[in-house]
C-alpha cells in the first residue's frame, strides 16, 4: 500500500511533510506523517479523532511548525488512509482500543523515537484524546500532553442510559456489532451537512476538508457502529480508574460540546492529579476546526502550556 498525501490549494501540506507508511506487529499497515524544520525544539504527536484523517490536521501541524516544533502523526488503523476491509470500507468495525494503543507504539517506536527530536510531545483530540490518555497510564513518552474534547464520557443522546447499555448488549452479544448506530450517517459527511452539524461553526474550515473528501473519498469513514460503542464504553470504564499520568495533562474543553461529555471531563480533572482544565465557552467538538477566534484560545493555552 502506497501512502500519499492530499493536499489541495485550501489546505497545503505542511512544509516539509513526508508521507510513510508503517506496519504494527499485528501486520495492520498505517499511513503516517512527518514533518521536521531544522533546528526544531522538540516533536508534537498529533492524534485525531474517530474518523479523522491527517489531512484535517494540516493547519494545526503548521501552527506548531511555526513555533519551532517538529510534527508527526498517523491515520489509526480503520480510518483515513490507514488499512481498512476492501469491503464497506466506510463502516468501523471497532471492537476494541487496544489496537490504536499498538498504532501509537508503532508510530513512536519505528518513527518518531527514529528520525524525530526530542523532547516528545502528544496533542489528542476526541478518540485520540482517549487513546492518549490510555497511554498516559504507563507509558513514558512525552514530557507534556494535550487532550482536545477528550473522550470520557459517552452522550447517548435521547436513549435512557439503562435502555442504551441494553441494545448495546443485545446487538454485541447476537453478533450484530457492525451495525451502525440509529440515526448515524453511513457515509462521510460533506459540504451540505454542514447546517446544524455539532462540530463546527466554521463553514470555510468544513468546506475545505470536504474538499479534502471530494478529491480522496477513500480517506472518509461514516458513523459510529454498536461494536465501536462497546469498546469506548469498556476503555472509558478504565480510565476513570486512571490514578496519575506519567507526563502533566492539559484538557482544552469546548462548553458547547454536544459529542462527548463535558461533565466526564471535569470529574476526570477533579480527580486525578497531574491534569489540568480549561473550557472554551463557544467551541463546539471541533476546536481545532472552529473560528479563528476560538482557535487562537487554543493556541495561546497551548503557548502557555509547553516550553518556551
Amino acid at each position: 500500500m502506497q501512502a500519499i498525501l492530499h493536499p489541495t490549494d485550501e489546505n497545503p501540506s505542511p512544509p516539509g511533510a513526508e508521507c510513510i507508511t508503517l506496519v504494527t506487529s499485528d501486520k495492520v499497515h498505517l499511513r503516517a506523517m512527518k514533518a521536521v524544520p531544522e533546528n526544531a525544539r522538540g516533536t508534537v504527536v498529533i492524534l485525531g479523532g474517530r474518523g479523522d484523517f491527517i489531512e484535517r490536521y494540516f493547519e494545526t501541524a503548521r501552527d506548531l511548525i511555526d513555533r519551532g516544533f517538529a510534527v508527526a502523526m498517523l491515520d489509526m488503523r480503520g480510518q483515513g488512509g490507514s488499512q481498512r476491509p476492501k469491503r464497506q470500507p466506510f463502516r468501523d468495525r471497532t471492537r476494541s482500543f487496544a489496537g490504536f494503543d499498538e498504532d501509537v507504539r508503532t508510530l513512536m517506536d519505528d518513527l518518531v523515537i527514529r528520525s524525530c527530536p526530542g523532547p516528545y510531545y502528544a496533542l489528542g483530540h476526541s478518540t485520540g484524546a482517549h487513546v492518549l490518555l490510555r497511554l498516559l497510564r504507563k507509558n513514558k513518552w512525552f514530557a507534556r500532553a494535550i487532550l482536545v474534547s477528550p473522550l470520557v464520557e459517552i452522550i447517548y443522546g435521547p436513549w435512557p442510559r439503562p435502555v442504551a447499555w441494553l441494545l448495546l448488549n443485545t446487538m454485541w452479544f447476537t453478533g450484530l456489532a457492525n451495525v451502525f448506530l440509529p440515526g448515524v450517517r453511513k457515509q462521510p459527511m460533506g459540504r451540505a451537512d454542514f447546517p446544524g452539524n455539532p462540530l463546527t461553526s466554521d463553514r470555510q474550515r468544513w468546506n475545505r476538508d470536504s474538499t479534502t473528501l471530494e478529491v480522496a473519498p477513500q480517506l472518509g469513514l461514516g458513523g459510529p457502529t454498536f461494536g465501536w460503542l462497546g469498546a469506548a464504553r469498556q476503555s472509558i470504564a478504565r480510565i476513570r480508574r486512571m490514578k496519575k499520568p506519567t507526563a502533566p495533562v492539559l484538557i482544552v474543553a469546548a462548553g458547547a460540546d454536544r459529542v462527548v461529555g463535558n461533565e466526564g471531563i471535569r470529574q476526570l480533572a477533579r480527580k486525578v492529579p497531574g491534569v489540568a482544565l480549561t473550557f472554551i465557552p463557544d467551541a463546539r467538538h471541533e476546536i481545532l476546526g472552529e473560528r479563528d477566534m476560538i482557535r487562537r484560545q487554543f493556541l495561546a493555552a497551548l503557548d502557555s502550556f509547553l516550553p518556551a
